[in-house]
C-alpha cells in the first residue's frame, strides 16, 4: 500500500501499524533525537495512521488530510487539549484562548472574533508598515557600514512590537528584549520537559527550575503593567484587549478578572509574535536560496508598488508575494506539530484509535506527502495558483490547522506578514553570512537555528 494512502471508510477497522521502538521508552529516544525527520520517516513507512508507544503512553501519528479532517473537523469533539502537552504550555500561557476548552473557549472566542475581522485588521496595516518602515532604516544603515544582522531576531521584535500596538493597544519597545529573552527560556525548557516526560511543576529549589519561575515571573510582570496602565482608561479603542476588558459575561455581566484578562494578553503576546516572526525568518533564507522565486517577488513589488511603501489595499495586489508565504509555511511550517487526547474509541482513515490515547498531527510531514506535493522539498510559490489549491485535499495544507480550533489570528498573519515582506523585500536582499548552514530548531515553534545571521544588499 502507498504510505501516503487512506484506507477506505468501508474497510473494517484495523490496528495501525508501527515502531516498535524500546521497552519502557518506546520512540521517545528517535522523536527527541529528530521529530521533524520521525515523523516524516514514519509516515512514509507506515501510512496514514501510525501507532506506536512514547514512554508509557499510546500514541498515534495520523498525517493523510481525510484523517486530519475527522481529528480537527467532523469528530473535533473527540480529540481535546487536555493533554500533558498542553498542561505544561499552561504554565506559560495559563488558561487563554489557545489552551483552554469547552465552554470557557467558546466564550473566548466569540469575544475575541471581532478584533480579527478583515475591516479591523486593515486597519491595523498602516501600524505593520511603520513598524517595518523602521526596522528599514536599521538595515540600511547596516548595509552601508557592512554589520551583520540577526534577521530572527529582528522579526522577532519587530512582529512582537506590532501585536503589542495593534491587537493590545501598547507601546512595548522599551520591554521587547526582556519579553523575548524570558520567552526563549520558557519556549526551550517547555519543549524538553514535555520530550523528556518531565511532567512535575517548575516547583523544585533547582536552578532550572528557578530559571523557569523567574523568566514567567517577567513575562507576567509585564503583562501586569499593561492590564494596569488600560484599567485607567478604560475605553474601546477597537483592540483585543479593549473588547476582552470591556466584555461582560451575558448571563451574570461579570467582566474578566484580572488573571483572565493576563492569560489571553500571554496568549496573543506569545502566540501573535513567534509563529509571524518564524515565518518571514524562513522566507529570507529560502529567497536566498531560490533566486528565480526572488527575482519574481522583486518584479512583483516593482510593478504593484513602484518603491513607496505598501497598504493593506495593496494586499490582494500581491498575489506573487502572498503565494511565497504560503509556500514558505509549507516548508517551514511555524506549528510543525500539535497534540490531542483521544476522548473515546473511533476509526481514522479505517484504522481503530483507542480512546485515552495521545494523537499527534504533523503538518511538517503531511506537507511533504508526495501524493499532494510532488519533489517536496523544492521551493516552489506557484504550487499556490488557484488551479493548484483546488485539485489538493484542503488538508493537505494546514500551518493554521483547522476546522472550529483554526488559528483566530491566520488573517491576521498573513496581511502582516505580507506587509513586511513587501516593505523590506523593496530595498533589502538579506544574505546568510558564509559558513552558516540554516538547519530547523524544533522549539513550541519551527526557527533557524542560530538566530540566522546575515549581511544586507541593497535592491
Amino acid at each position: 500500500m502507498d504510505a501516503t494512502t487512506a484506507v477506505p471508510a468501508s474497510t473494517p477497522p484495523r490496528i495501525p501499524p508501527g515502531p516498535r521502538g524500546l521497552p519502557l521508552l518506546g520512540v521517545a529516544l528517535d522523536v527527541q533525537k529528530d521529530v521533524l525527520g520521525w515523523n516524516l520517516r514514519t509516515a512514509m513507512e507506515y501510512g496514514p495512521v501510525v501507532q506506536y508507544r512514547f514512554g508509557p503512553l499510546r500514541s498515534y501519528l495520523v498525517t493523510h488530510p481525510d484523517g486530519l479532517k475527522h481529528v480537527l473537523q467532523d469528530h473535533v469533539k473527540n480529540y481535546t487539549k487536555d493533554h500533558f502537552g498542553y498542561a505544561i504550555i499552561r504554565r506559560i500561557a495559563g488558561n487563554g484562548i489557545f489552551t483552554s476548552e469547552g465552554a470557557t473557549w467558546l466564550r473566548q472566542r466569540r469575544l475575541a472574533q471581532p478584533a480579527f475581522h478583515r475591516a479591523r485588521i486593515s486597519a491595523m496595516g498602516a501600524q505593520m508598515v511603520k513598524a517595518a518602515d523602521e526596522l528599514s532604516e536599521h538595515w540600511a544603515a547596516a548595509q552601508r557600514s557592512g554589520e551583520r544582522r540577526l534577521a530572527v531576531n529582528d522579526m522577532m521584535s519587530l512582529t512582537l512590537r506590532i501585536v503589542g500596538e495593534a491587537l493590545l493597544g501598547t507601546d512595548m519597545r522599551e520591554e521587547i528584549r526582556a519579553v523575548a529573552d524570558s520567552f526563549n527560556t520558557l519556549n526551550e525548557q517547555t519543549v524538553e520537559r514535555f520530550r523528556t516526560l518531565r511532567l512535575l511543576p517548575p516547583i523544585l529549589p533547582t536552578a532550572y527550575d528557578r530559571t523557569f519561575r523567574e523568566a514567567r515571573r517577567t513575562l507576567y510582570e509585564v503583562v501586569a503593567r499593561i492590564i494596569s496602565l488600560r484599567r485607567q482608561r478604560l475605553e474601546d479603542h477597537g483592540d483585543l484587549l479593549s473588547m476582552f476588558m470591556l466584555a461582560k459575561d451575558e448571563e451574570t455581566g461579570e467582566q474578566m478578572d484580572d488573571e483572565q484578562l493576563r492569560d489571553e494578553v500571554l496568549t496573543m503576546l506569545l502566540a501573535g509574535h513567534e509563529t509571524t516572526a518564524n515565518l518571514l525568518s524562513w522566507t529570507w533564507v529560502l529567497l536566498h536560496q531560490n533566486p528565480d522565486a526572488e527575482r519574481k517577488l522583486h518584479a512583483e513589488l516593482d510593478e504593484v508598488l513602484g518603491g513607496r511603501l505598501p497598504t493593506a489595499e495593496d494586499v490582494p495586489k500581491l498575489v506573487y508575494t502572498r503565494r511565497v508565504l504560503d509556500e514558505t509555511l509549507r516548508i517551514y511550517p511555524p506549528i510543525y506539530s500539535l497534540t490531542r487526547k483521544v476522548v473515546a474509541d473511533d476509526v481514522v482513515c479505517g484504522y481503530q484509535v483507542r480512546g485515552g490515547s495521545s494523537l499527534y498531527l504533523s503538518p511538517y510531514a503531511t506537507h511533504r506527502l508526495p501524493e499532494f506535493w510532488p519533489d517536496p522539498e523544492r521551493f516552489d510559490p506557484d504550487r499556490f495558483t488557484p488551479e493548484q489549491v483546488a485539485v489538493r485535499p484542503r488538508y493537505a495544507y494546514f500551518p493554521f490547522l483547522g476546522g472550529p480550533r483554526q488559528c483566530i489570528g491566520n488573517n491576521f498573519a498573513l496581511m502582516e506578514g505580507t506587509l513586511i515582506l513587501a516593505t523590506l523585500a523593496q530595498r533589502h536582499r538579506p544574505r546568510m553570512v558564509e559558513g552558516y548552514t540554516p538547519t530547523p530548531e524544533t522549539l513550541l515553534t519551527l526557527r533557524p537555528k542560530g538566530e540566522l545571521p546575515v549581511t544586507l544588499s541593497a535592491r
